[in-house]
């Protein structure tokens, strides 16, 4: 990696001058940080859409800063139907980083069969610099990864992200289909 690459996320972020897109293709995170709201949301709890200050503000205020220095940010989630309840509770609070200016799309599965895609999980800030997201089996996160100084890998994750969007579905489009009952 180049010196003087920013290695932390929200260092990445803010050196970011263009686009900044994440592809997710699990179908559960174990993450630390969601697992209180998980649990709350499990339990019956919402976001009150007119209770904008209530809600996560340290990941909304950081899309909204960066959006608002011109960077276009793009979420991609290809899932598997019926949807996982974590992916049930991703859908319900996707429209708090929709108002906060992220664009989101979501991909059913099996509609990504044929499109190549990475390995990993990843963020690609400006079509050059990787994040990849490890997790285990379980969807605890393994941490990050930065890649620099690899233009083949950007390329792919550029693709691959670029080819999930075409055919993903906007977040105000996409219906999780219902739980219908076994037979």
């Amino acid at each position: 990696m180049r010196s003087g690459v920013p290695t932390t996320f929200s260092d990445l972020l803010a050196a970011c001058t263009d686009t900044a897109v994440h592809l997710e293709m699990r179908d559960s995170y174990a993450v630390d940080y969601e697992k209180g709201p998980f649990a709350e949301w499990r339990a019956g709890r919402r976001h009150d859409p007119g209770d904008r200050a209530s809600w996560w503000r340290p990941w909304l205020g950081l899309v909204e800063d960066t959006v608002g220095r011109g960077v276009r940010m793009r979420r991609a989630r290809v899932v598997s139907e019926p949807v996982s309840e974590y992916t049930r509770f991703l859908y319900d609070g996707t429209f708090t980083n929709v108002a906060a200016g992220e664009e989101v799309r979501w991909l059913p599965r099996r509609q990504a069969s044929g499109l190549a895609l990475p390995g990993n999980d990843f963020w690609l800030f400006d079509d050059r610099i990787i994040h990849w997201n490890h997790f285990a089996g379980d969807g605890s996160s393994l941490g990050g990864e930065v890649w620099a100084d690899n233009p083949g890998a950007a390329r792919l994750c550029s693709d691959a992200f670029d080819s999930v969007w075409t055919h993903a579905q906007p977040h105000s489009e996409y219906v999780i289909p219902p739980l219908t009952p076994s037979t």
